[in-house]
């Protein structure tokens, strides 16, 4: 059996546990500061549940030493920390955090890793599988041009007049909306600013809008320096979300960090609802030369919410929690299945596209993907 604690039992960390301990392979601990995380999980997983805070280094070390690995569902601020006692206690260490500063400084911990150990971080969605997926975009080319990627957390029903619901983490949400955002132009890495670059697009006849975020290539812009000429992500929207952000970040001066990132998150958190009616949106589109044509190519995934099988029956889990657990399983699985390298830092990027959809959390993913081809003469 292969040992894995889960530190961080919310919605994500508990659908993470849910996976993995189906599978029969995993012997697992879970790990929140509060003792009421565990509720849901009881029937079940009990016996693996363990309240710590994770501020107590020695408590945590002595845990991180009899597992293999290590999956943190903390906040990004809580990262570093859980990856500096992993590295002393010879632990591999995943992550989905979404912050460009703390996977910088966990890079930095995986210079240092023992033999066998790996540091894996941005194992989610975006970052996470929309880097595995444009790395493999970028491949398909003889030359290539231009590699843009977007992905969208939307609510199904849009009723309110932000057109937007809560679906994950609210700190996760303002860095991606105000911290500068990784980009490739003209070939030459750069950063860009957070809410520009507003486009507008049509799918099954929706409308949306997509515009600049922040954390969503993870390391893939670092990769692709060089080998593509242009390389954006932009969040998805419905058309009109992207004004009354930057009314709220810029005109009133909301995304300025401290208290005023402080008063914002209250804001979003007392007056937009939490969804499980949503929908996740993937797209990524590549231009360049294909067997002397300029050609175009589109790969599309769209996941809803469903009804997931676990040990403690049929629940409804939301397309977020779905895409963003199953993306971390995958890559933990494929590392003690041996797919790839066994010590240091890993980058979602180097996995390959097709073993990541043949493996057996990828289904949500799999199952859902569409491909589109344009030439032109």
């Amino acid at each position: 059996m292969i040992r894995v604690a889960v530190l961080g039992v919310g919605r994500i960390g508990s659908s993470i546990a849910k996976i993995l301990q189906r599978s029969g392979d995993y012997q697992l601990t879970l790990v929140d500061k509060f003792s009421s995380s565990f509720v849901d999980l009881e029937p079940v997983l009990k016996e693996t549940c363990v309240c710590l805070d994770i501020n107590e280094k020695d408590k945590l070390f002595s845990l991180l030493q009899q597992n293999d690995a290590v999956i943190s569902a903390c906040s990004f601020t809580e990262n570093i920390l859980i990856a500096e006692q992993a590295l002393l206690a010879g632990c591999s260490y995943f992550d989905l955090t979404e912050d460009v500063a703390c996977t910088q400084e966990i890079i930095k911990l995986s210079q240092q890793a023992k033999d066998g150990q790996v540091f894996m971080p941005q194992c989610g969605l975006a970052p996470g599988f929309i880097g595995i997926l444009g790395r493999d975009m970028s491949t398909r080319f003889d030359k290539l041009f231009n590699l843009k990627m977007r992905v969208g957390a939307l609510p199904e029903f849009p009723t309110n007049q932000m057109l937007y619901n809560l679906t994950w983490s609210t700190d996760g949400l303002i860095n991606e909306y105000c911290n500068p955002c990784e980009a490739i132009k003209d070939s030459q890495y750069t950063t860009l600013v957070a809410l520009e670059g507003l486009e507008g697009f049509s799918l099954d006849g929706i409308e949306y809008e997509a515009f600049n975020t922040s954390g969503g290539l993870g390391t893939l812009a670092q990769t692709l320096e060089g080998q593509v000429q242009d390389l954006t992500y932009k969040t998805i929207r419905y058309p009109g979300h992207r004004y009354l952000m930057d009314f709220l970040l810029n005109g009133l001066r909301l995304g300025k960090p401290g208290k005023r990132r402080e008063m914002l998150k209250d804001i979003f958190e007392s007056a937009i609802a939490v969804t499980s009616q949503d929908l996740v949106l993937v797209m990524a589109s590549a231009t360049g030369m294909l067997n002397g044509r300029l050609t175009e190519l589109t790969d599309v995934y769209k996941i809803y919410h469903q009804e997931i099988d676990t040990q403690l029956g049929r629940e409804n889990w939301s397309a977020i929690q779905i895409t963003t657990a199953a993306a971390l399983c995958v890559v933990v699985d494929l590392f003690f299945n041996g797919k790839f390298k066994s010590s240091g830092l890993i980058r979602q990027e180097s996995i390959a596209l097709d073993i990541f959809l043949a493996n057996r959390f990828a289904t949500p993913f799999a199952s859902n993907k569409r491909g589109i081809e344009h030439e032109q003469k």
